[in-house]
């Protein structure tokens, strides 16, 4: 089993910028692909952003691309999430996952989620 924890949501003006942090432990954490989701109030999961374990391929969904940067530091077990260009509609709780692709069944473990709130 992977451990993750997701930190750096927060509050935040339209346009503005954030980034979230991913710290993975556990079971082979740098060997893992890694995954972006968020969830918005009576909506569904929706993907974010994937990154393979080596960082070699990305992943992102049409909302975020060109917005949004995924990466990832090995030595540090750690994935990010940069966000430019904040809108009021990035605002969800945003997870972190161990996995590949755009459908949440395509992971296995989970973090507690961070929130982002973005105003107008």
């Amino acid at each position: 089993q992977v451990q993750l924890v997701e930190s750096g949501g927060g509050l935040v003006q339209a346009g503005g910028s954030l980034r979230l942090s991913c710290a993975a432990s556990g079971r082979t954490s740098s060997a893992l692909n890694m995954g972006w989701f968020r969830q918005a109030p009576e909506k569904e999961r929706e993907f974010v952003a994937t990154i393979s374990w080596s960082g070699g391929r990305t992943l992102y969904s049409d909302s975020v691309k060109g917005r949004f940067t995924i990466s990832r530091d090995n030595a540090k077990n750690t994935a990010y999430l940069q966000m430019n260009s904040l809108k009021p509609e990035d605002t969800a709780v945003y997870y972190c996952a161990n996995g590949w692709g755009p459908s949440p069944a395509g992971y296995d473990d989970w973090g507690q989620g961070t929130q982002v709130t973005v105003s107008s």
